[in-house]
């Protein structure tokens, strides 16, 4: 029997909606699927080609590493609606310096009609009202808090006992992270809570990453690359002062990151 009877005997014996069904399998080449990712904001408070140019550069040479191939969503917030922004022009810069714009947050019309033609998407502004929500019994009211309430488990606390090495990545979805080992220069951790490091840190700590401004960060000895709280961050030339190599903690006042000793 030939390979073509072959084929057309098992493809009868599928049938019709089988067949269809294999073909439809067999061509599958990819699957989409939601995911979360903690995102670099740059906030822009206004633009013109030389001041962006001069601070963006002085910015990532105070942590050059950091900066390498670094997905930035531009914030234009606090951005006048009325200035005006070649975002064909910020986009190469940004590239420049390794970062890369994936797509703008808030803004004027014309704006968000730039970003769009430079290829940029918009996003709804972080700060935007939400409409108000009918009236819900109380009992209704009472289960819904229970629901959130559930999302952050006492066990989404994560304890690490073993060193966090360079090129590691560790995090603590929905609740704080505790070290009880040397966190490397080139390691990164992060944590939705506080972060706790009773060793040297010397890598990149981020707490408070889904935008929690009470979170801390507390360590024995900060020698850091990177600390940063709800986005609100400061790198390792910032840190080199009295405290250096000394047990802190660092917490937010406002929009300041502060730094004080234990």
């Amino acid at each position: 029997m030939s390979q073509l009877e072959l084929f057309r005997k098992k493809r009868k014996k599928l049938g019709p909606m089988q067949d269809t069904e294999a073909a439809l399998d067999s061509e599958a080449c990819f699957k989409l699927k939601g995911s979360r990712v903690t995102m670099t904001i740059l906030e822009l408070y206004r633009y013109d080609y030389k001041s962006f140019n001069a601070t963006l550069s002085s910015t990532v040479s105070s942590a050059p590493d950091f900066f390498q191939q670094t997905p930035v969503i531009l914030s234009l917030e606090k951005c006048p609606a009325d200035n005006f922004i070649d975002f064909i022009e910020l986009g190469e810069l940004c590239r420049e310096y390794g970062m890369i714009p994936v797509a703008v947050r808030g803004g004027g019309e014309e704006q968000i009609v730039s970003a769009n033609v430079a290829g940029l998407p918009s996003l709804p502004p972080a700060s935007i009202s939400r409409a108000p929500e009918p009236t819900e019994p109380k009992a209704e009211t009472t289960v819904e808090i229970r629901e959130v309430e559930v999302e952050v488990p006492i066990s989404a606390n994560k304890v690490i006992t073993t060193p966090v090495r360079s090129g590691q990545q560790i995090y603590a979805p929905g609740g704080d992270l505790v070290v009880l080992a040397p966190v490397s220069a080139g390691a990164e951790i992060l944590a939705d809570g506080n972060i706790h490091v009773y060793a040297p840190l010397r890598g990149r700590a981020l707490a408070g990453v889904k935008g929690d401004d009470s979170a801390r960060i507390f360590c024995q000895s900060l020698e850091a690359e990177l600390i940063s709280i709800s986005g609100n961050y400061k790198v390792n030339e910032d840190l080199q002062g009295s405290l250096w190599k000394q047990a802190v903690k660092a917490e937010l006042e406002g929009d300041q990151l502060i730094i004080s000793p234990l």
